[in-house]
């Protein structure tokens, strides 16, 4: 995904079609200037015991690790795309401007077989269509009313299986014949899954890689953190009376 000298954010869907998971990769066009990064505190745990006294329920205790979100805003224009001049993709960007980025963005936020249903989703049931399948006959391996599973990709050490929980566009300008949007700002919220979350992921090939970028994510943030100890470590030591 690295393109030219710097490496472009993106959205990773998978889809489990043909007896693997296909991805569907939504590349930025320009990098967000901004990016809001959220955490909230876990849940208290339920008390269990007395509030006071032997066995008196531990008021730390909590139900699981904090939550964590993202948000930004996308800019999209597709004039720099025509002037590129990258068949097919200029050719398109002229009938369609960014009508195309703007519907895989949408299709993120619906069930993967649900009468909307993801890019992939829709483009494998063709397939099978075509192939002589029924869609009466296919057992779907994504349960009905499951979005599809995302990874948001911000840099090699920042992929992480998330949820998209807003989507809010700002048409900008439009072409004058056709009336598609040529530019506009999108508004995107993100929620990252959780482990609860993953562990409830149904195809295996897709779980298996959603949880390697969620563990890998946990050990850089470990790592990190623990250099951040290490250079600190004599600033520390002054601080402290004992």
């Amino acid at each position: 995904m690295a393109t030219g000298s710097y490496f472009r954010g993106a959205f990773i869907e998978f889809t489990s079609s043909f007896l693997v998971p296909i991805p569907n990769i939504i590349l930025f066009q320009y990098n967000p200037e901004t990016l809001t990064h959220t955490w909230t505190p876990a849940a208290a745990a339920a008390p269990s015991g007395p509030a006071q006294g032997p066995g008196a329920a531990n008021p730390l205790a909590v139900t699981g690790n904090p939550g964590e979100e993202f948000s930004f805003t996308l800019s999209l224009d597709s004039s720099d795309t025509i002037a590129d001049g990258s068949a097919p993709a200029s050719a398109l960007a002229s009938v369609s401007g960014i009508y195309p980025t703007l519907a895989a963005l949408e299709l993120l936020l619906f069930p993967s077989t649900s009468g909307g249903g993801s890019a992939l989703s829709l483009a494998t049931s063709i397939g099978g269509s075509l192939l002589g399948g029924s869609s009466g006959g296919v057992d779907r391996s994504v349960p009905v009313s499951v979005v599809p599973t995302v990874l948001f990709v911000w840099g090699p050490g920042r992929i992480l299986p998330v949820r998209v929980t807003s989507f809010r566009v700002t048409e900008k300008l439009y072409d004058p014949t056709l009336l598609v949007p040529t530019h506009a700002d999108a508004d995107i919220g993100l929620k990252v899954l959780t482990q609860n979350e993953i562990d409830a992921l149904d195809d295996g090939l897709v779980k298996d890689l959603v949880q390697t970028a969620y563990t890998a994510m946990s050990v850089l943030r470990q790592g990190l953190a623990l250099a951040n100890i290490v250079n600190s470590a004599d600033a520390l030591a002054g601080m402290l009376p004992f």
